[in-house]
């Protein structure tokens, strides 16, 4: 099950994607779940599920502007050199431990929404990433039941000032820019994240493309790992990590990547002040 948050009639909404259509689910649920990350607080899922299955689409995704999928995550959590192919690029061993580091909400920005490039920055760099949406609240979790708290999985660009990073060794500064996270364009809840097959392409250029079973640490290990130290909450985002291949973009460039059974989220970039 597809499914994304938007703006529809000046309004933001949720609903499930069919096909090329969407089931507006705000008023199907009695709008008791102004959001979908409310909607996953409430432990709603299989009341979306059943609403879904006996209605028709209402809009077409093309009359719709896409919100992230969960707009409003407390959380979101990023790791970094998760590939042996990424670390070697950069001239890196593969860290021992996982490398995590955090993003705000400021950074989002949804499938065919603008990236813009900061004026400070010369040299800005696309990531493609699979993205994990935490589904309920938990703490402590081992890797052996870290996928009963996964509520899905959607695709992720981890655009970085590259320049930036290496020259103050700042990650949270380099990657913190506003719209420097697109994620979308929706999150798919049936799909095994083991071994998905990720592509990013720039102006319909391939630039990266790996499988997911080249993680150095996995989905499990990862929120094994994170999940030792905090509380994770509904519609917190982990970013799993990059693989080879990443490289700077100009104004103009269009980014897409594509996950394999998830689907794919194309931004464009402008330049900003």
């Amino acid at each position: 099950m597809k499914l994304a948050s938007y703006m529809t009639d000046g309004k933001s909404a949720f609903g499930v994607v069919t096909g090329d259509g969407v089931i507006t689910l705000n008023d199907r649920l009695r709008a008791r779940y102004p959001t979908l990350r409310d909607a996953l607080a409430g432990g709603a899922l299989e009341e979306i599920a059943s609403t879904a299955k006996s209605a028709r689409p209402d809009r077409k995704l093309s009359e719709v502007r896409f919100l992230p999928p969960i707009p409003n995550p407390e959380k979101i959590m990023c790791v970094g050199i998760n590939y042996k192919s990424h670390a070697a690029e950069h001239g890196q061993e593969a860290p021992k431990l996982p490398n995590i580091f955090t993003r705000f909400v400021n950074t989002l920005v949804p499938h065919e929404g603008e990236m813009i490039r900061p004026k400070v920055s010369t040299s800005f760099d696309f990531e493609g990433e699979l993205a994990v949406i935490i589904g309920r609240l938990c703490r402590g979790v081992p890797r052996e039941r870290a996928e009963e708290v996964v509520f899905g999985y959607t695709c992720a660009n981890d655009v970085t000032a590259r320049d930036l990073q290496a020259r103050d060794g700042q990650w949270t500064r380099a990657k913190g820019f506003d719209t420097f996270c697109p994620l979308g364009p929706w999150m798919e809840t049936g799909t095994n994240p083991t071994d998905l097959e990720l592509t990013t392409t720039v102006n319909g250029e391939i630039r990266q493309q790996a499988r997911t079973s080249e993680l150095l640490w996995d989905v499990p290990g990862l929120i094994a790992y994170v999940s030792q130290v905090m509380t994770l909450l509904p519609g917190d985002v982990l970013l799993t990590g990059t693989p080879a291949g990443v490289g700077p973009l100009t104004d103009g460039d269009e980014v897409s990547v594509t996950i394999e059974s998830i689907g794919t989220l194309t931004n464009r970039v402008v330049i900003g002040d």
